[in-house]
Formats: structure tokens, C-alpha cells, sequence
């Protein structure tokens, strides 16, 4: 439930100038998802989510602002809660998540930027990690499961 409502609160404010934790609120109410003013600030904060200078709308952070060893934190929470399954195949590394969580792992492995890692691309419940070369596959995996613990 939280990794969908964290992915609804990402889908609002990437598309609706949000401007208050009452409209967020009131947005997500009406995509089903009933949360407290303090959830909705975990949530936000979880998320990196700034207010826009020019109209004050929430957005999220970008990858270059987030520092290395946040993004690395925030990258082993986040294999913690959402991997169930990984697996190299040559210079790919296929993960596996609960539904509606591959995105928000996706986000955290891009923002961690790992020097081995080309690319990635994730659905609903797989994401496909593009290793530079088969051995940085693996160096992947062991780094993506050293994080996870």
C-alpha cells in the first residue's frame, strides 16, 4: 500500500502544480488513498520532494542534488523494503519487486549513480539494470545485496 501511494504522490506532483499538503491530500483522496497530514509529510520527505521557487509547487528533487552517501542510504532502505528476487544474465541484472514498486527502486538505483550501472529501465514489478560488461553485472549484484542487508 505505501509503495502505491508513494507512486500516486509522485504521479501528482510531476503532473498537477501542488502547492499545499492539503491539495496533495485532497488529490490523493480521490485516486482512494486516505492519509493523515503526518503521513503525508513522511511521505514527502521519503520522496525528496521540494517546493518550486517560481510557484511554490512541490517537485521532485533532481538526481544531482541528492549527495552520494544519501542517495546509497536511501538505494538500501529502499532493496530492504521492495527486492524480492535478483539475477544477473550477462551484462543485465533483472530485479524483482512487489507489484507497483519496481519505479520506486528504479528512482533509487538511477539517483545512487553506481559507476558500473549504463541504465535501467523498470515496470510494474522488474527492472532491467544495464551493466557496462558481465563483470560489472556481477559487481552490481554484490553491491546491490551488500546494500540490502
Amino acid at each position: 500500500m505505501k509503495a502505491q501511494r508513494l507512486s500516486a504522490i509522485k504521479d501528482v506532483v510531476e503532473h498537477e502544480a501542488v502547492r499545499s499538503q492539503e491539495q496533495l491530500r485532497q488529490h490523493l483522496a480521490a485516486r482512494g488513498f486516505v492519509v493523515t497530514q503526518a503521513t503525508l509529510s513522511r511521505d514527502i520527505k521519503e520522496l525528496g520532494l521540494l517546493k518550486r521557487s517560481a510557484d511554490g509547487a512541490y517537485q521532485p528533487s533532481s538526481i544531482e542534488e541528492t549527495p552520494q552517501t544519501t542517495a546509497l542510504g536511501t538505494l538500501g532502505k529502499a532493496l530492504s523494503e521492495y527486492l524480492v528476487n535478483i539475477e544477473p544474465v550477462q551484462q543485465l541484472v533483472v530485479l524483482r519487486t512487489g507489484a507497483g514498486q519496481a519505479q520506486l527502486l528504479g528512482l533509487a538505483i538511477d539517483r545512487s549513480r553506481l559507476p558500473e550501472v549504463v541504465g535501467t529501465l523498470a515496470g510494474d514489478d522488474t527492472i532491467l539494470i544495464i551493466a557496462r560488461d558481465a563483470r560489472n553485472a556481477l559487481a552490481v549484484v554484490k553491491k546491490l545485496k551488500e546494500l540490502a542487508r
